[in-house]
């Protein structure tokens, strides 16, 4: 199914640029694409794993063999192609010269230079997430939540290179055609540009989505937190944002504005769990729990016989499964899930001549 975030790689092996975008879960780059030339693509959101779907010609999925023929929810940019930024280059790049920050934006999932998203927070203010340029645009009521609870930002563009970094910012992400993710303006948006509204006046009179400030009624504005601070609202230009932790639990969520979300494909806001942090989070834990050493936590419940024997079986076992994974580190044989289960067989046979043994000599 589609999973609310992990870990993914694209595989420039089975699907280079010339093909579709497709991208594989970890688990698959282990078990179809070891060898292949992969992109680590850190992680995306609500994603379900493409190996061996129609996007992989002649292959098929180890782990799973019956894979719908396209997963229809995915979506795609041009990091499944390894290429990053506004400025479409790999990463890392060995023609940049310039020791950079990369950052992704929780909008679009694309990685930016630091330098090409015309801002940074100041160094001494700690940020949890960003929106790119692009998806500030798209997303321009965030401009209003952007004043009040967003981290203060520092334009590092100089007047003497304005119109260079104006050039690498938007040309490519507008001509761009890998780009279908979140961020990828429709045709109706690209009109809306054509109305030259700066971000400070788009919240308030251009139409997101068909959806107008005016729509909102002066009753149900009472209870609208983008209403009641659209006041705030200060001209910005076309840089990026940052965001501190728990900013999204301060989005509105009255009716206007969850149409708002939904109608923008940004529900996802208001999870925390689609947090990057979350997952982390999750992982630190579940690695805690998983360091917990299952002997101990068995003997804790024991009497001191049973303590014994079950240390004695123990040792007893991995000394036999140490030797028997050595022969095929030696010979350099690849242990199946068959051969695990022939030495539990074996193990558990060998066991039963043993009490039947003891069981003779007793009587």
């Amino acid at each position: 199914g589609y999973v609310k975030r992990q870990a993914l790689y694209a595989c420039n092996t089975c699907t280079p640029r010339s093909e579709e975008p497709a991208g594989i879960c970890l688990a698959c780059t282990y078990k179809c694409h070891e060898g292949h030339n992969l992109y680590e693509l850190y992680t995306k959101r609500n994603f379900r794993c493409d190996c061996g779907n129609g996007k992989f010609k002649q292959m098929e999925c180890k782990l799973f063999p019956e894979k719908e023929n396209v997963n229809a929810g995915n979506k795609y940019n041009q990091n499944f192609f390894g290429l990053y930024c506004t400025c479409r280059r790999p990463y890392p790049d060995p023609e940049d010269e310039i020791s950079d920050e990369m950052i992704q934006c929780i909008g679009c999932e694309d990685w930016f230079h630091g330098r090409h998203l015309g801002a940074v927070p100041p160094e001494h203010l700690e940020y949890e997430e960003m929106v790119c340029p692009s998806c500030m645009d798209r997303c321009s009521f965030l401009w209003v939540y952007s004043n009040n609870i967003g981290v203060p930002a520092v334009t590092k563009i100089t007047p003497a290179k304005a119109d260079e970094d104006v050039k690498v910012e938007e040309s490519p992400a507008e001509t761009t055609e890998a780009q279908n993710g979140p961020c990828i303006k429709s045709e109706d948006e690209k009109d809306v540009k054509k109305e030259e509204t700066s971000p400070s006046t788009s919240c308030d009179q251009k139409p997101v989505n068909g959806v107008a400030s005016s729509s909102v009624t002066s009753e149900a504005a009472k209870n609208c937190k983008l209403e009641q601070n659209r006041e705030h609202l200060t001209p910005r230009a076309k840089v990026a944002t940052y965001w501190p932790s728990n900013w999204r639990s301060k989005l509105c969520r009255c009716d206007h504005c969850m149409k708002l979300y939904s109608e923008l494909e940004i529900l996802f806001l208001l999870e925390e769990c689609d947090t990057v942090q979350a997952y982390e989070n999750k992982g630190k834990s579940e690695e805690a729990q998983g360091s917990r050493d299952p002997l101990m936590t068995a003997l804790s419940s024991m009497n001191r016989v049973q303590q014994v024997e079950l240390i004695s079986e123990y040792n007893d076992l991995k000394s036999e499964l140490t030797d028997y994974l050595k022969k095929f580190a030696e010979e350099g044989k690849v242990v199946q899930t068959q051969d695990i289960q022939k030495f539990f067989e074996d193990l558990r046979s060998r066991k039963r001549r043993r009490l039947d043994r003891m069981q003779y000599y007793c009587s």
